[in-house]
Formats: structure tokens, C-alpha cells, sequence
């Protein structure tokens, strides 16, 4: 999913867990960004049932609500805050933290995003992302391939 609530999903994680909480109309809708994709669609009365009778998961669901409230917060904080490039940086950071692999002090970052949606997951323009990732391909910082980021040293990326 991308845009100003949007977020990256990746295999085996949530969306629509605000119906959970009340939510009436859907509002939730998914852009696959690659062509292998399983989705399992289940309706509220099974996943609250699921819930009662485990609460290793329901706990598991809490959790989630509760990270991606404070994620929201933060990204609101930093389209505040924060000027377009370190919300750039900031966001390749975060994802590499999630869903990168470690290579010696490097980082890969597999993705399937364009800078449009990275822009769009940014608050920032499309030509704002290709000149903030064409200055840290500049600096050394990152090398990208389509498809492919690699973080040369995610605590020194800035």
C-alpha cells in the first residue's frame, strides 16, 4: 500500500485491522507491487472468533495496531518537522532496519517501489527522491540497482 496512512507491506503481514476496532467502512486497499502475491481475506466474525480462543494472537494484533499507530505518529511528526531529504533518508533507513539484510557493514534493501511511491510514502515529490538518491549515490552512501538498494553504512547515512 502507498500514501499519506500508506505503508509497504510485506508476505505475512496485516491490513484492515481497523475494522477490528470498529471501523465501519473500508477504507483500507492494497496495490500489489509484484506479481507473486497471496492474499487471504477472512471476515470480522471469524478473526474475532480466532481472537478469543487465542490470546497469544490477539496479543500478537495488539501489538501490531500499537506499532503502527506509533509509526503514523512518527511520520506525522517528521512531514512536520523534518525537511524533505531526512524524511527520505529516514524512511530508507526505517525499511532497512525492517526488512533489509545484513552484508558485512552494508545493507540490502530488495524493494519493488518506484521513486513515485517513495515519494508518495515521503510527503515529497518524485524528482525530490531521484536528487536526495542521486547525491547519496554521489557521496558513496547507497547503490542502486532497479529493485535493489544497498546501504553502504546504515548508521552513517545522512
Amino acid at each position: 500500500m502507498v500514501g499519506s496512512d500508506q505503508a509497504v507491506l510485506y508476505p505475512g503481514e496485516v491490513f484492515g485491522e481497523l475494522s477490528l476496532a470498529g471501523e465501519e467502512k473500508r477504507r483500507d486497499h492494497a496495490i500489489a507491487l509484484d506479481d507473486d502475491v497471496d492474499i487471504c481475506a477472512m471476515n470480522i466474525d471469524d478473526v474475532q472468533a480466532m481472537l478469543s480462543e487465542n490470546p497469544n494472537l490477539n496479543m500478537a494484533i495488539t501489538r501490531m495496531i500499537g506499532e503502527r499507530t506509533i509509526s503514523i505518529e512518527r511520520r506525522l511528526e517528521g512531514m512536520v518537522f523534518k525537511d524533505s531529504r531526512t524524511r527520505i533518508i529516514d524512511f530508507l533507513k526505517e525499511m532497512a532496519k525492517k526488512h533489509g539484510q545484513p552484508i558485512g557493514r552494508e545493507t540490502l534493501l530488495k524493494h519493488a517501489l518506484t521513486h513515485q511511491d517513495i515519494a508518495d510514502l515521503t510527503a515529497t515529490s518524485r524528482q525530490t527522491v531521484t536528487t536526495v538518491l542521486n547525491e547519496l549515490k554521489k557521496q558513496d552512501q547507497v547503490y542502486l540497482e532497479r529493485g535493489k538498494l544497498l546501504i553502504r553504512d546504515l548508521d552513517r547515512l545522512r
